[in-house]
């Protein structure tokens, strides 16, 4: 059970990390797209909410997927804090709550990458809404 710590430390958080870096990659991307992007080119709604929403679900999947694996994270290390426990027998209270703790850092990690990912999805998707109805009253529809 000693590999559960690792696996937090290092599989979980490290996910959570790649996970922030791809949301943040393509919210950047996404913004410089919305931003220069033409709507007037489009001759059809369907085209243009295609266009102005792909890729956005990378970002909203990851928003709502993160605090979940987060909690993985933190069942697995108190998992590991509990096994540590039963195994030792009589065990400081210190070590305890350091242990739980450290299991904890998971959750924050997960919710430190979900919020600004749904953040940054509903900016980009309230942007796509603007440019689509900006479409809608020069095109009639």
């Amino acid at each position: 059970m000693e590999w559960l710590q690792a696996a937090v430390d290092y599989g979980i958080i490290g996910l959570l990390i790649v996970l922030s870096a791809v949301a943040v990659a393509v919210g950047i991307e996404r913004y410089r797209y919305l931003k220069e992007c033409d709507a007037g080119a489009f001759k059809n709604k369907k085209d243009l909410e295609l266009a102005l929403t792909r890729k956005m679900h990378f970002i909203a999947t990851i928003g709502s997927n993160a605090p979940y694996i987060g909690l993985l994270g933190t069942v697995l290390g108190i998992m590991q804090t509990f096994y540590v426990m039963g195994r030792d027998g009589m065990m400081d209270t210190g070590k305890i709550m350091t242990g739980l703790a450290l299991a904890l850092k998971a959750t924050a990690v997960g919710l430190l990458v979900a919020i600004p990912a749904i953040t940054m999805y509903n900016l980009l998707m309230r942007k796509a809404r603007e440019i689509m109805l900006e479409w809608e009253s020069r095109h009639g529809g």
